[in-house]
């Protein structure tokens, strides 16, 4: 599915549906990939900073907002939702299976109508929360784990990284910068100046190391 030209969908509500989207987003920096991974929240892009909470009670919503992302049988849609019952959730999940789409979901009750539905489900039971109904505390940090086991198995599989280096991030700031340098001195055995050289040659790590294997043939 992902390795053959898919991609996934995270979609969720509240917390959830933010914790999708920012793992989503951590995509393109980290590993230079923009268009395999994607998070969705009940209520579009407004409700990632402002509540919108009569959203997640959509039974249609979430079929609409992934088919505005011409969604197909390659893709993989991940219903996000601690309860394992949020109506924007499962209802898009049910729409993936009877559209003959694989879904897996991550939900933190043990056998949720959501986990039911799923082809692939995940459930991490964590309890009661501190604060009765709060949602957003173990169960949120459970998913945030989750999140990033896929999320980076995914991009390992398809080959942003190189050994456990993420050769493909986005040299962005200064930090980046001074961590390419640092990288390529480590990978490619050379100082400081000739890793320098080649960052501001090739403002990537990968493309870095490809030019100097390249020049070592020579």
């Amino acid at each position: 599915m992902v390795l053959d030209n898919g991609r996934i969908f995270y979609i969720g509500s509240g917390t959830s549906g933010r914790l999708g989207i920012v793992d989503a987003s951590e995509c393109l920096p980290t590993f230079g990939i923009d268009d395999k991974i994607f998070g969705i929240i009940a209520g579009g892009d407004k409700a990632i900073r402002v509540s919108q909470e009569f959203a997640e009670d959509s039974n249609t919503q979430a079929w609409n907002d992934l088919n505005k992302h011409n969604l197909s049988k390659n893709d993989f849609v991940i219903g996000i939702s601690a309860s394992g019952s949020t109506p924007y959730v499962v209802s898009g999940i049910k729409k993936c299976k009877e559209n003959g789409i694989s879904t897996g979901c991550i939900s933190c009750n043990e056998n949720s109508e959501l986990s039911n539905i799923c082809d692939f489900p995940v459930e991490v039971i964590v309890g009661p929360e501190y604060i009765t109904g709060s949602s957003r505390m173990k169960a949120g940090t459970a998913q945030k784990m989750i999140l990033n086991m896929i999320s980076t198995t995914v991009m390992i599989k398809l080959g942003r990284v190189f050994n456990n280096k993420m050769v493909d991030m986005k040299l962005s700031n200064n930090k980046l910068q001074e961590r390419a340098i640092r990288m390529l001195q480590s990978i490619l055995k050379i100082d400081r100046e000739y890793a320098e050289q080649l960052i501001k040659e090739n403002n990537n790590v990968r493309m870095s190391i490809e030019k100097f294997k390249k020049d070592e043939e020579r």
